[in-house]
């Protein structure tokens, strides 16, 4: 398991692109065979992903001092491959693309399964602490009510499919879903804005191998930009803006951990303020 520690915004001032790379990206994701988990002391999230050609079990890891990974943790399931399955204590939960699932504290045994080997599934999941355990629910994005944002003049049109929240599947504190934007549409999360009460982690995807999204972060008078390519994800502070505009349109799956789940909770950025 990675490890990144949390950072000062004065100190991601003097950051070159390297720095911020190193701070917040996360690449290696989907690797085939492979299991690749980031611990951030941003609000104490767990970014990772399994892409099994053969069933993987989720390994608990030394970093955690735990007995088995959801011992005191909630997790977020989200495939973006083809049709697998998530097994949880002997109980097996098929998942077809963009389906979710939402796994309680408690849950010892977590295995991922691909249905075909040689097109595996591609299993990324959020986890954040919990204090009580909830129950496992399967979210299929085709029972999921699209909430439609944006405009063509804007190019911002995008479809918002919410997956884990206080109206739908209970959780202790993340919140997470996904955003798929319209053929034309490059901006997401502009006019900007910051929650200094929740972090948040994006995973972009649905991206040609030649396109890039610029995923803007930093404080809302002193921006940077992290370029960011197919299947990679970026970890954004409670302090931090987080805006992308791609060379083209794609999707990305958005978690949230913090002190409250109120999406309203925000602190919205004037146009005017930006730099």
């Amino acid at each position: 398991m990675e490890i990144r520690y949390a950072v000062n915004p004065k100190d991601v001032k003097t950051y070159h692109t390297e720095r911020l790379r190193e701070e917040f990206l996360i690449d290696g994701l989907f690797v085939p065979g492979e299991t690749k988990t980031v611990y951030s002391h941003v609000d104490r999230i767990i970014t990772g992903s399994v892409c099994p050609v053969r069933p993987i079990l989720l390994d608990v890891g030394k970093e955690l001092k735990a007995q088995y990974f959801l011992e005191r943790r909630e997790m977020g399931i989200i495939n973006i491959g083809s049709k697998g399955a998530v097994v949880v204590d002997g109980v097996r939960h098929d998942l077809d693309t963009r389906d979710g699932l939402y796994i309680g504290m408690g849950s010892k045994e977590i295995e991922f399964i691909s249905e075909d080997p040689d097109n595996p599934s591609k299993f990324y999941f959020s986890s954040t602490p919990a204090h009580e355990s909830l129950p496992i629910e399967k979210i299929e994005i085709r029972k999921s009510e699209p909430v439609k944002l944006g405009s063509q003049n804007e190019a911002n049109q995008r479809t918002i499919y919410k997956y884990i929240h206080p109206q739908g599947v209970k959780s202790c504190q993340l919140v997470m879903g996904m955003t798929i934007l319209e053929p034309g549409s490059v901006w997401n999360t502009m006019p900007c804005h910051t929650h200094d009460r929740r972090m948040e982690v994006y995973l972009y995807f649905d991206l040609p191998q030649d396109a890039v999204v610029f995923h803007y972060m930093g404080e809302p008078t002193e921006t940077r930009h992290i370029v960011i390519r197919n299947e990679q994800a970026v970890i954004s502070p409670s302090w931090s803006i987080h805006s992308g505009c791609g060379t083209t349109n794609y999707s990305f799956i958005w978690s949230m951990a913090g002190e409250n789940q109120v999406f309203t909770d925000i602190d919205a950025v004037s146009m005017k303020e930006i730099k």
